[in-house]
């Protein structure tokens, strides 16, 4: 039986678009937006970043430092939120749902000041009784450990946990780690998925 329902953040519960971001930084920088791309990507800056390597602040002092870039941490903060789209691909009331008769865990690849974005512009995040984030762990997606700690904030065996995650990459590592685990697609896939597992919502 399925007593943990574990979800991933970007394109599971809310849209993210690089594209956006990268749009929006090029209005703010001398650097086109595939430019922006290539700069910031080859750094390795935004892994560290999710991984908690590095602070908030130093992220932002490194991004200007890196694309010749003078704007306050404020506008800054402003301009990389532009990643997320407004509406939800979850319904909220799904997970309100879900939350009553199932322990909700988030487990994301994210950073400080996404994550705290995230949670300020939509509200269904407010059901999950647990965060799993890779810059609070030290870990990413696939990596085994983010997977473990996942499973202790679900406080239940790994094969009563069922986990939704739109890369295969992260579905097959959350398999090897014995949780249930299934590629999110579209929320009439997920909705399928769920009753499949007797979740009722």
């Amino acid at each position: 039986m399925i007593r943990a329902v574990l979800f991933d953040l970007g394109n599971v519960l809310v849209p993210v678009d690089f594209a956006r971001c990268r749009q929006a930084l090029s209005q703010v920088c001398a650097h086109p937006p595939e430019q922006v791309q290539r700069i910031v990507g080859r750094s390795g800056l935004p892994r560290r970043y999710e991984q908690g390597e590095v602070s908030t602040e130093e992220f932002f002092a490194e991004t200007c430092r890196l694309l010749d870039m003078r704007v306050s941490l404020e506008k800054f903060c402003e301009v990389w939120g532009e990643i997320f789209a407004p509406q939800s691909i979850v319904p909220e009331s799904l997970l309100a749902s879900l939350g009553q008769s199932h322990r909700l865990v988030l487990l994301s690849n994210t950073n400080a000041m996404h994550f705290e974005q995230a949670r300020a512009r939509y509200p269904l995040l407010q059901h999950f009784h647990e965060f799993v984030l890779s810059y609070r762990v030290g870990a990413m997606k696939p990596q085994p450990r983010i997977y473990r700690e996942a499973i202790a904030a679900a406080g239940c065996p790994p094969a009563e946990c069922f986990f939704v995650d739109d890369l295969a990459e992260n579905v097959a590592a959350a398999q090897r780690e014995g949780m249930d685990a299934a590629l999110f697609t579209s929320l009439e896939q997920l909705l399928a998925d769920l009753q499949t597992r007797g979740i009722a919502c």
